[in-house]
């Protein structure tokens, strides 16, 4: 398998098993990043020789730029649109999956450039827009939202229990343009210890991330859209980074098959294995969810 970009797809064999592919199904993966995971569903189609069909979508244009390289060799058999995974029905035009995979964690060519300004790795803008045509950035959220929006905001997304002292710590340092200006801003703020392993504003900017795309907004809406686009026997997967995330999808799947609607096939959340973890720091934190249509 060939992989031309930095990241690499976490729980990638789980993902497919869980999936259980057919070689005439349809399948969506509407967080198709570098196209990872996409161009496994595709290898598994294409091996099985049927008619089998992929929809790969991405609200980052870079990513689907990459994602389209990357699956061109599948020829019309794979799909690479541009959509937030919010518009899956508007995408599907009328036609039924038999899977969906969310892979609901960040690309690592994102974080890597910094004018995406996702990371304080390096000094940058405070952009943080998945989709760079949506107007809302970080810098519009910390210069003028108020200090207990960003409080709120701060706490809920990131569970970070000092949110109010660095919500108020961001807004008698405005205004903030840079990274790392608020990286130190929020160091400041914490008095974390200096050589402490994971840099204090990790927390901040991951709320502020969550915020400014969405993302949980992004997902509610693509479970709610689930069952009235997919097959009987189709498997909705997906796969988690944080609890906020992953609250919503557990007790989302635990509704479904309350109403009868979907088997949760995941008893116990599948988390990676030592081996990808040693591998893949990014893994560590990941969780995978499957339910099946009834």
């Amino acid at each position: 398998m060939s992989d031309t970009s930095p990241h690499v797809s976490v729980l990638r064999e789980e993902s497919l098993e869980q999936l259980a592919i057919r070689a005439d199904g349809f399948y969506a993966d509407v967080t198709a990043g570098g196209g990872g995971h996409s161009e496994a569903i595709a290898e598994r189609l294409a091996a099985g020789q049927g008619t089998g069909r992929l929809l790969a979508l991405d609200r980052d244009p870079a990513a689907v730029e990459l994602a389209s390289a990357r699956l061109a060799r599948f020829g019309n058999r794979v799909a690479v649109r541009q959509a937030s995974f919010s518009r899956l029905t508007e995408m599907l035009n009328g036609e039924f999956v038999d899977g969906i995979l969310a892979d609901l964690g960040m690309s690592q060519m994102q974080l890597d450039d910094p004018a995406r300004g996702f990371s304080f790795a390096v000094d940058a803008q405070l952009d943080m827009r998945m989709d760079p045509s949506q107007s809302l950035t970080a810098a519009e959220v910390v210069n003028h939202e108020d200090e207990r929006e960003l409080a709120r905001v701060i706490y809920e997304y990131a569970d970070e229990r000092r949110s109010r002292r660095i919500a108020n710590a961001i807004v008698r340092s405005r205004p903030l343009q840079s990274t790392k200006h608020l990286a130190d801003v929020v160091a400041r703020a914490v008095r974390a210890p200096r050589f402490q392993r994971i840099h204090p504003a990790t927390t901040t900017f991951q709320a502020l991330r969550i915020f400014v795309n969405n993302e949980l907004g992004e997902i509610e809406s693509l479970l709610a859209q689930a069952p009235a686009v997919t097959r009987p026997g189709a498997r909705v997967v997906i796969i988690s980074f944080h609890s906020g995330e992953d609250r919503i999808v557990k007790t989302t799947f635990r509704r479904w098959r309350d109403e009868g609607s979907f088997n949760v096939l995941t008893k116990h959340v599948i988390w990676p294995s030592d081996a990808e973890t040693a591998a893949n720091h990014r893994a560590r934190s990941a969780r995978l969810r499957c339910a099946e249509r009834i």
